[in-house]
């Protein structure tokens, strides 16, 4: 019986989807701008990075072919220097939204068309019944912001006021999120999470996918920082997704990073959250070394989104590509006959985008172990070719959406 690895490289999408411009990103493009800003030396930075994007692991599974197939173009640097060792293809979110949790559920076979709930980019944000239940049920003296904004910018423009007064920072984006920033110790983490766990409530009338705990530390003087302490608290998929047949088959789950607050802890198995990308990969390594056959590990690397997407930092996000690349040999490593690698995404953003918001793209499909065959997977009509080929090389029954991709 054989076990899977599945990765999920947070927003490395590779190209505008077929409808973004509904979204607003017709020309989105993360990994191929990523690529064009380090040949041009834009994606340079003392002490980090510099020249072109080297993924050299990457390429050779397929990843610039894939782009090329999603684009019609391929990213400066990432042509193979031989044939494929790995198969390859391009996945188009059929969800309606470029959201973390439609990607993942998507990815798990459980494509959500039905839109979210949004907030709208006013002032305030936020419905004035919402508000006044979160305030009178939570023991608020009043909240701050109610507005649109990136995370890091809110933080500090409000931090020190959320320290004088005591009110917590309520914030929203693009996405179907209400975001609340705390400061860990005056607030009190394990006060933020009850919070947040009131919003999730009370945000299910508003169809909202995410409730988001943004816990930071700091000082107006010293500066304030975000901490490793996020937690998101999902709605449940509304159906029967990969991590759920795996239950139902009394096969072995490892989630690793966000992947249990994405599917709401149901049929997670065991969950590890370490902090960081690297760390993440290691713990998701060391599951599988001891992973039973059958088993799956599924893993998201959040940082390419958190820390460099959302805050427009090329050079970052092509370090942290660059990093990852440089780990994918220990990956093959880890990998036993028949054992099955995938690695993929959950939607785009785009570091040379306009705002800071998630891009409408395409993502990758990467599949590779001893024994799997180098192909050209195409275009997948949705990511739940991903999830329904997963199920398949692990004997489980065929899920409700997508269609298997063959690996031998």
């Amino acid at each position: 019986m054989a076990r899977a690895l599945l990765i999920v490289l947070d927003s490395v999408g590779i190209g505008g989807a077929p409808d973004a411009a509904r979204y607003g990103d017709a020309g989105a493009d993360t990994l191929g701008h990523i690529a064009q800003a380090c040949a041009a030396g834009r994606g340079d930075r003392e002490g980090l990075r510099r020249g072109p994007l080297a993924l050299p692991h990457l390429a050779a599974l397929g990843l610039g072919l894939a782009a090329r197939g999603a684009t019609g173009r391929l990213p400066p640097g990432l042509e193979p220097a031989g044939a494929p060792r790995g198969a390859y293809g391009h996945a188009v979110e059929t969800a309606a939204g470029k959201d973390t949790p439609s990607g993942h559920w998507e990815i798990a076979g459980v494509p959500v068309l039905e839109p979210w709930g949004h907030f709208p980019d006013t002032h305030p944000a936020f419905p004035d019944a919402l508000t006044r239940q979160l305030i009178a049920r939570g023991g608020l003296p009043g909240i701050l912001g109610d507005v649109h904004a990136p995370g890091i910018a809110i933080i500090e423009a409000l931090g020190a006021e959320h320290l004088r007064t005591g009110r917590p920072i309520c914030y929203t984006s693009a996405d179907s999120v209400f975001q609340i920033a705390a400061h860990e110790e005056a607030f009190g983490l394990a006060r933020l999470y009850d919070l947040c766990a009131l919003a999730r409530e009370l945000c299910d009338a508003y169809r909202v996918g995410r409730v988001i705990a943004r816990p930071f530390v700091g000082s107006a003087e010293a500066g304030f920082q975000r901490t490793r302490n996020r937690r998101d608290y999902a709605v449940a998929p509304p159906g029967r997704t990969l991590l759920d047949a795996c239950a139902q088959a009394g096969r072995a789950v490892v989630s690793v990073g966000k992947i249990g607050d994405i599917f709401a802890h149901r049929a997670t198995g065991r969950e590890v959250k370490p902090g960081g990308n690297d760390s993440c990969l290691t713990a998701a390594l060391d599951a599988f070394r001891d992973l039973p056959e059958g088993g799956l590990v599924f893993l998201n690397l959040v940082d390419f989104d958190t820390e460099h997407g959302h805050r427009r930092d090329v050079p970052g996000y092509a370090a942290e590509l660059e990093a990852f690349d440089a780990r994918l040999p220990g990956i093959e490593r880890a990998l036993a006959p028949g054992d099955l690698c995938l690695i993929t995404a959950d939607h785009g953003n785009d570091p040379t985008w306009a705002g800071t918001d998630h891009t409408r793209e395409q993502v990758p499909v990467l599949a590779f172990g001893p024994g799997l065959a180098a192909r050209d997977l195409g275009r997948r009509a949705s990511f739940a070719d991903i999830g329904q080929a997963v199920a398949r090389h692990l004997g489980l029954p065929p899920l409700a959406a997508g269609q298997a991709f063959p690996l031998t």
